[in-house]
């Protein structure tokens, strides 16, 4: 049975943190036959996305695919972008997020430690040292009582 790829739960995840916050997500897309996208905002294969509730309709996050309707330049288009496709999702605001490997030929795991030779094994970890016999005094809690809200005008 093949496992599913983290990447559609990350993409969801993100999404969802740049929406409770107020942000606006964008997707950046490498696009291709597969990618369904106006071809007029494609520069050098590359097309980003305003994914922002209030600039699309219908958003659907799947495994596989993502899509959605969206209008540009007053006309509404049909999106279709595989998740493979899909390089990086940023806040435009704030350009926290994550970018993703778009090469669907390499494996997701790090190819360089297949390549590398495994190492011998080595001798195993000292074992940690016994606990003093000190008394620790338990943490002490933070001053200053019960919290208050307090107004300012």
């Amino acid at each position: 049975m093949n496992e599913i790829a983290t990447k559609p739960y990350l993409l969801r995840a993100l999404y969802d943190w740049c929406v409770d916050n107020g942000y606006t997500p964008h997707v950046a897309v490498k696009v291709d036959s597969k990618t369904q996208v106006p071809s007029e905002y494609v520069k050098n294969g590359e097309i980003t996305l305003n994914v922002s509730p209030s600039a699309v309709h219908k958003l659907q996050m799947g495994n596989e695919l993502i899509e959605f309707s969206a209008r540009f330049a007053g006309v509404a288009r049909q999106i279709s972008v595989p998740v493979t496709n899909v390089y990086a999702i940023y806040a435009r605001e704030t350009g926290h997020g994550m970018t993703f490997d778009v090469d669907a030929s390499k494996p997701a795991t790090q190819p360089v430690a297949e390549a590398e030779p495994a190492a011998p094994p080595k001798e195993p970890p000292a074992a940690l040292p016994a606990p003093t016999a000190t008394t620790a005094e338990p943490p002490k809690k933070p001053g200053g009582g019960k919290p208050t809200l307090r107004r300012i005008k």
